[in-house]
C-alpha cells in the first residue's frame, strides 16, 4: 500500500452499517484497498471534516434534458401530463447540436458531483443529426458525452437507446422522433465502435431498448442476443409501465400489461434495470423482484411529470432492489431524491419512516444503503459503496454545518442532511474513483461549466418554434 492514498473518517457508512474510526486506502486505480474500521489516523492521512457516505450512482439520466429545468412550468393545455411537456422536449430534442450537448452534459455532470452523485448511466437517444441522417461519425453524440464525463470526472455507464416505433404496434416513427431512430443491426455496429473508447477511459458500455412502444418484439429479442454476444454481462435499461397511458395501450395491444408482458417475453435478470415500474400490480412486483432486477425509480421526475407512486412498500415486501435517478434533471440533488421517495410513501400509506428496515431503524441511512446498491447494481460498475475492490466514490458531509453541528450520531447528521438542510449546502467534499473532484462543496469547473451550459440552454430556449 505503499503507493495508496486515503481518508480517515471517523464515521463512515460502510455496507454493513456505519463504523468509527475508518481508515479508507485506494491505488493508484481509484479502488479501496483497505476499509479499517478502529484504526488510528496516520499522519499522512487527513480526516475528512464529517461522516463519509458512500458516492450515489445515478441511475438514469437524459443528459440534455437539464436544458427544459424550469421551462414547461405553465399550463399548456387544460390537462397537461407527460405527453404535453413531451412537445417541448422534443424540440430541444431536434435542434441540439453537438457542442450544446457537451456543454449540457458537462454542466450537469459537475452539478451531480456537488449534489453527492459519483456516477450516472446515461439512457443516451438523440444519435442522428437534425435530419435525421447519420453523422459523418456515427458515434458523434455518444462520444460527447464520454468527454463530458472525462471533463468532469463523473463515473459513466453509457447506455445508447435502441427507438424504432411510435406506439405498440409498430406504428411508424413520427418526424419529430427522427434523430432517436436506428436500426437494430446500425446499433450493434454503434456498440461495436464504441467498445474501444468505453475501455479506454473506464466507461461501462450498455444498451437501453428505449420502452416496449418504441422496440418491436422482434427488435427486443435480436438487439439483447447481439448484446449478449458483445458482452454477456452488459447492463440492460428499460422504461416500463410509466404512466397510466401507457399500461391502457399496452394492454390493447397485447392483452397484458407492460411488466408482465416483458417478464414473459425477454430474459430479464439482475443486470436489468426497470426505470420507473411505477404502475404495476402486486404479482407483477413480485415476479419482477423475483428476477433480480432493480426498479430505476426518478421520483422528483415522476412527481414533476404527474406520473404517479411507485409502490415501494409492494416491492420491498418482494425484497425488490431499487436505486434512484435524476432522469430529466427537474432536481439534481441524490438526497431530494431519497427525500421525495420517502414521502410520497408516506402520502400513499399515511405512515411515517416507511423506508426504514430492521436492520437501519434510521430512514435516511437505510434508504442511502439501498440506494447505493441498487444503482451500482444497474450500472455495472464497482461502485456499491465503502468495501475492499469498490471504487473510492466518497461523499463528506460537513459536521459544522448548521444543522449538523452538535448532533451525537452521524445517522441523526445524514438524517438532518436528506430531511432538513438544503440537502446539497450539507455537502462538504466529494471524490470519484480516488481523486477530489468536490472541495469545500464546489466543483472547479463550476464557473466555466456553468456559463457554457447557460449559453447552450439559451440558445435552445430561444429558438423560433418551427425550428429544427
Amino acid at each position: 500500500m505503499n503507493n495508496s492514498a486515503g481518508l480517515f473518517a471517523r464515521h463512515a457508512l460502510l455496507p454493513t452499517g456505519w463504523a468509527r474510526d475508518v481508515l479508507l486506502q485506494w491505488g493508484a486505480d481509484g479502488s479501496l484497498c483497505a476499509v479499517a474500521p478502529g484504526s488510528l489516523r496516520p499522519a499522512r492521512i487527513p480526516e475528512a471534516g464529517g461522516p463519509v457516505l458512500p458516492g450515489m450512482p445515478n441511475l438514469h439520466s437524459h443528459a440534455f434534458q437539464r436544458a427544459l429545468g424550469g421551462l414547461t412550468e405553465y399550463r399548456g393545455q387544460p390537462q397537461d401530463s407527460f405527453w404535453s411537456w413531451r412537445s417541448l422536449m422534443y424540440r430541444f430534442a431536434a435542434a441540439i447540436t453537438p457542442d450544446q450537448l457537451e456543454a449540457i452534459a458537462t454542466g450537469l455532470y459537475v452539478e451531480m458531483l456537488e449534489a453527492g452523485y459519483t456516477s450516472v448511466c446515461e439512457f443516451h437517444y438523440v444519435h442522428n443529426d437534425a435530419d435525421g441522417r447519420p453523422y459523418a461519425n456515427d458515434a458523434e453524440l455518444s462520444l460527447r458525452l464520454l468527454r463530458a464525463a472525462a471533463r468532469s470526472g463523473i463515473g459513466l455507464t453509457l447506455l445508447p437507446v435502441l427507438y424504432q416505433t411510435s406506439g405498440f404496434g409498430s406504428a411508424p416513427p413520427r418526424d419529430d422522433q427522427r434523430r432517436f431512430i436506428r436500426s437494430t443491426d446500425s446499433m450493434l455496429r454503434l456498440l461495436e465502435r464504441l467498445r474501444p473508447d468505453c475501455q479506454a477511459q473506464g466507461v461501462r458500455l450498455g444498451l437501453a431498448p428505449h420502452s416496449l412502444r418504441a422496440v418491436p418484439s422482434e427488435s427486443l429479442a435480436e438487439c439483447l442476443a447481439g448484446l449478449s454476444a458483445l458482452d454477456a454481462s452488459a447492463p440492460v435499461h428499460i422504461h416500463i409501465a410509466e404512466q397510466t397511458a401507457e399500461v391502457d395501450a399496452c394492454i390493447a395491444w397485447s392483452g397484458q400489461r407492460p411488466v408482465d408482458w416483458l417478464l414473459d417475453h425477454a430474459p430479464v435478470e439482475e443486470r436489468w434495470c426497470l426505470v420507473h415500474a411505477t404502475h404495476m400490480t402486486a404479482g407483477e412486483s413480485g415476479r419482477a423482484a423475483r428476477t433480480g432486477a432493480v426498479a430505476g425509480l426518478c421520483p422528483t421526475t415522476e412527481a414533476n411529470l404527474g406520473d404517479g407512486i411507485f409502490d415501494a412498500v409492494t416491492w420491498r415486501a418482494a425484497a425488490g432492489r431499487w436505486g434512484v435517478g435524476s432522469d430529466s434533471h427537474a432536481t439534481v440533488n441524490a438526497a431530494e431524491e431519497l427525500l421525495m421517495l420517502e414521502y410520497s410513501q408516506r402520502l400513499a400509506s399515511r405512515q411515517r419512516n416507511v423506508l426504514a428496515s430492521d436492520q437501519q431503524r434510521f430512514v435516511a441511512t437505510a434508504m442511502t444503503l439501498q440506494a447505493v446498491a441498487g444503482g451500482a447494481q444497474a450500472s455495472g460498475r464497482p461502485v456499491a459503496g465503502l468495501a475492499v475492490g469498490q471504487h473510492a466514490d466518497l461523499v463528506v458531509l460537513d459536521a459544522n454545518h448548521p444543522l449538523l453541528e452538535g448532533l451525537a450520531s452521524p445517522d441523526a447528521m445524514l438524517s438532518a442532511h436528506v430531511f432538513a438542510s438544503h440537502r446539497r449546502s450539507a455537502i462538504a467534499a466529494v471524490w470519484a474513483a480516488g481523486r477530489p473532484l468536490v472541495v469545500a462543496g464546489r466543483h472547479p469547473l463550476r464557473a466555466e461549466a456553468g456559463q457554457a451550459f447557460a449559453a447552450a440552454r439559451n440558445a435552445l430556449a430561444n429558438m423560433p418554434s418551427n425550428s429544427h
